[in-house]
């Protein structure tokens, strides 16, 4: 028995130290799972190089489809929710269309945040004299991945403990050395631009076609929408097959594995004691314990700057992620007893004045209704020049009741002004509020994505890794 041990040591052991010694890493998190769990940002991305910053061979970009594409953009970013027992996980998408706020950026698609960082980055180094491509390379990567990592943390109110980023190769050789993916279709499909070529039903693929499936979006009835629902299939199937003991069972498939990794992945995971302790915690994860889930949606066909996109209310993002992660009975959770009402919380000394800055008819008087609804006295109602950003302004004294607005309607920005009296609060709406009485995207209504007109379909039920679910 001894024997037996030390032999099944010795070569998990050897596994574990040939993983980390070619894996490409990078010091993006500040790690840590202090608050009872671990977070964990998994980003694919859209990259013609392997994880080491090679370019990848023309002929392995014709076999998968990838074409030519210099951004730095990401196909897939996932945070993953576990808690530090390991019994549970939940995972949120969100789609690349997304319009979020990034920080020092503005309003953009979520998928151009790494870009973003990185051009900001490498701008900055060449400033400083930097000249080495490789060394510009590895600075702007380094940020790129800070800054989507900070736009996703003040899109949920999470703090980001590990990221983990795959690229399209690494994505498929992945999918290879498992053995491939067990997936399910409600119809077939062909797309020439992803090189999707599918068959209805259940089905197992792996290499270019598991990339194909994950990436392709036109043709699709919800679109980009849809794409995220086959991404979220995807990983379920994928995670069915690693937990089965099929992969880390079999010393042939786990060393294809480990090899796939080192090529394709950059992994923070902190030090060898926060690898181990991150396994120790996935031992008694069983499949059905993992569930996927897409942020929540208000406009599927929001016209931005940067094109159509998605419409996100960040204060409703930070409810359903809340909602989804906090314990039973913990504040925010569906369990949770709602607090006792607090003079504090309703800043009933302010007075509160409404201006309407947008196209939309009487929605000042909206807003008032919203926050009279909260026991907030609102005083002017009325009218002022078009501007496309919302803001609320506050005098002297009256900072805590403008952050108490600012969180009744949606999380819109605050600032000083000193041209109002003291405790005075004043809204003003610009096109952009999504806030309580916004104009809502009907769900009814026709909408347009990938060029096409589609009709708005139920939004996909959480996805489960108890079984293989077919998808569009």
């Amino acid at each position: 028995m001894s024997l037996v041990i030390l032999l099944v040591t010795g070569y998990g052991w050897s596994n574990y130290r040939h993983l980390l010694n070619g894996l490409a890493t990078s010091d993006v998190a500040d790690g840590g799972g202090a608050d009872g769990a671990i977070d964990i940002l998994l980003v694919g991305m859209d990259s013609r190089t392997d994880a080491h910053g090679n370019p990848l061979p023309a002929e392995v970009l014709r076999e998968l489809h990838a074409g030519s594409n210099d951004a730095s953009l990401t196909d897939t970013v996932i945070m993953l929710h576990i808690p530090n027992d390991g019994t549970s996980a939940v995972g949120f998408s969100f789609p690349r269309d997304s319009y979020v706020s990034i920080p020092g950026q503005g309003n953009h698609k979520i998928n151009s945040a790494y870009g973003r960082g990185k051009e900001a980055e490498i701008a900055s180094q060449q400033k400083r004299g930097v000249t080495d491509p490789a060394a510009l390379d590895r600075a702007g990567n380094e940020a790129g991945r800070k800054l989507l990592l900070r736009t996703v943390e003040n899109l949920t109110g999470s703090s980001i403990d590990h990221y983990a980023e795959v690229n399209l190769l690494g994505f498929a050789k992945i999918t290879e050395s498992v053995g491939g993916v067990p997936v399910c279709l409600n119809s077939a499909t062909r797309d020439s631009y992803s090189g999707a070529d599918f068959q209805a039903g259940q089905q197992t693929i792996a290499g270019p076609d598991a990339l194909a499936f994950v990436r392709q979006r036109h043709g699709l009835p919800r679109g980009d929408l849809d794409r995220v629902v086959r991404q979220q299939a995807f990983l379920a199937g994928l995670t069915q097959t690693a937990l089965s003991g099929g992969v880390l069972a079999n010393p042939n498939k786990l060393r294809d594995l480990i090899n796939s990794v080192q090529d394709s992945v950059v992994l923070d995971l902190g030090d060898d004691s926060d690898v181990l302790s991150f396994a120790e915690r996935l031992r008694g994860l069983a499949g059905g314990a993992i569930k996927f889930d897409t942020i929540p949606i208000e406009d599927a066909a929001y016209n931005t700057p940067d094109g159509e996109a998605l419409k996100i209310n960040p204060r409703a993002v930070k409810a359903a992620v809340r909602s989804a992660t906090s314990p039973p009975g913990a504040p925010g959770s569906p369990t949770a007893e709602p607090p006792p009402p607090s003079a504090s919380q309703a800043p009933a000394s302010a007075r509160v004045d409404v201006l309407n800055g947008t196209r939309t008819s009487g929605l000042a008087s909206k807003v008032q209704d919203q926050l009279n609804t909260q026991g907030l006295d609102v005083g002017t109602v009325g009218n002022t020049s078009k501007r496309n950003s919302s803001v609320i302004r506050y005098g002297s004294g009256a900072e805590a009741a403008a952050q108490e607005v600012a969180s009744l309607l949606g999380g819109m920005p605050t600032e000083p002004s000193s041209s109002l009296s003291a405790g005075r609060v004043q809204v003003i709406i610009g096109s952009d509020y999504g806030g309580p009485a916004a104009p809502r995207f009907s769900p009814g209504g026709a909408m347009t994505l990938d060029g096409t007109a589609r009709q708005q379909e139920p939004a996909q039920a959480p996805i489960s890794a108890a079984g293989i679910p077919c998808v569009n």
